[in-house]
């Protein structure tokens, strides 16, 4: 808590009368005097991690596949950002599931993140989240459902992010459930509404907690504040598109897109300020400068920068049988550099990272481990891969 109220009553001192940076509004600026941050940890591309692995297409032909969760050994559920879920088998690819919500596709908005309930053999419980609205009013939804004969049913609306926005990009929309069956939905920051991140009364670049059923739990770091919104359980965030639960280190990490350059993992704890815009390694897209400042007190500096950007797009922390050498290495989708980027922690501290399979040679969207240990990946281009001992 001590240090929300400390970053808010800097942000608003930064930015009241005729500051310097009042003045820049996190807006485009021109300045030359500072130049891009290079890497916090510097690659290793060389060192070999496996010879020992080929790539299975199990399907193809999508339409901007999202993401994809696994109902049993051999079929996916999988999203299409323009609008359908599709079930997927090896070769196989269904018809559209039936009674989904209406989706505003445009841009980055449409159907996005699937994930299970924990208990998802005992609920059947699916959580959904999409881009809800038109162009002029639009936002960021969260619901569950339950798969039936080829349609969803018992659709429930759990949250839908505040205020609107007029843009069709910087959703965040990513999921993942943790030990307590709370679920964290990772928010964008809008793109227009950079600012909306240090705000403690949007839900607008932030990361939120949230219970199973969509209310908001006791425990979470803002709840008693009046002036803060109960759901926050950080902020700071720009366009977080990855988050996972790592269960054997009880640790919650995130990627997230940069601006030109300062794209992140973060460890994510509770009530933390992770900085966007007060702080980052980038620059607007322009070249100009949006802050000063690379570092601030009480805001968060991430476990990794990646400076050039590579555009993460979506986080797992690989354990499984078939790949031991991979047991607790974060694995991270990219879209620019078009690379599964594997991060290797060793007590909390990285050793090494690694790019890999970039033969697939296309942006990769999402990754997730299937119960069997092989490591799954959708691509913009519409395929479904799989890779494999």
């Amino acid at each position: 808590m001590k240090y929300f109220l400390s970053s808010i009553k800097k942000y608003k001192s930064l930015s009241s009368k005729n500051s310097f940076f009042s003045r820049l509004n996190f807006r485009c600026f021109f300045v030359l005097l500072f130049s891009w941050a290079q890497p916090a940890v510097a690659d290793n591309t060389e060192q070999p991690l496996f010879s020992n692995y080929k790539i299975t297409e199990i399907a193809s032909g999508l339409s901007s596949p999202w993401s994809m969760v696994q109902l049993n050994k051999n079929t996916y559920l999988v999203s299409e950002r323009t609008g359908s879920l599709r079930l997927i088998s090896k070769g196989n690819v269904s018809e559209p599931i039936k009674n989904v919500p209406s989706v505003f596709a445009r841009s980055q908005g449409g159907l996005m993140d699937l994930v299970l309930h924990p208990n998802f053999e005992q609920n059947q419980w699916i959580y959904i989240t999409y881009a809800f609205g038109k162009r002029e009013q639009n936002a960021l939804r969260l619901i569950r459902a339950k798969l039936q004969a080829n349609q969803l049913v018992d659709q429930q609306e759990l949250l839908t992010i505040a205020p609107w926005k007029d843009t069709p990009v910087h959703y965040g929309a990513r999921l993942t459930f943790l030990k307590d069956n709370s679920l964290l939905l990772t928010s964008g920051d809008g793109f227009d509404y950079r600012e909306s991140a240090q705000k403690p009364d949007s839900l607008l670049g932030k990361i939120i907690r949230l219970a199973d059923d969509g209310s908001i739990p006791a425990d979470n770091p803002f709840v008693k504040d009046p002036a803060v919104r109960s759901e926050i359980w950080s902020f700071g965030h720009r366009n977080p598109q990855g988050i996972a639960y790592d269960a054997k280190r009880d640790k919650v990490y995130s990627n997230e897109h940069g601006p030109k350059g300062g794209d992140e993992i973060n460890l994510i704890e509770k009530g933390k300020n992770y900085g966007w815009p007060v702080i980052t390694q980038g620059v607007d897209y322009s070249g100009a400068l949006i802050t000063p400042f690379k570092e601030y007190r009480g805001m968060e500096q991430p476990l990794v920068d990646w400076t050039p950007s590579i555009a993460p797009s979506s986080l797992v922390v690989y354990y499984g049988l078939m790949f031991p050498e991979l047991n607790g290495n974060l694995l991270s989708t990219t879209l620019k550099s078009k690379e599964l980027r594997r991060v290797k922690l060793v007590n909390s501290a990285i050793q090494l990272q690694q790019s890999l399979f970039t033969e697939i040679n296309a942006r990769l969207r999402h990754v997730m481990v299937n119960k069997q240990g092989a490591i799954m990946l959708l691509t913009d281009d519409g395929r479904v891969l799989e890779v494999s001992r």
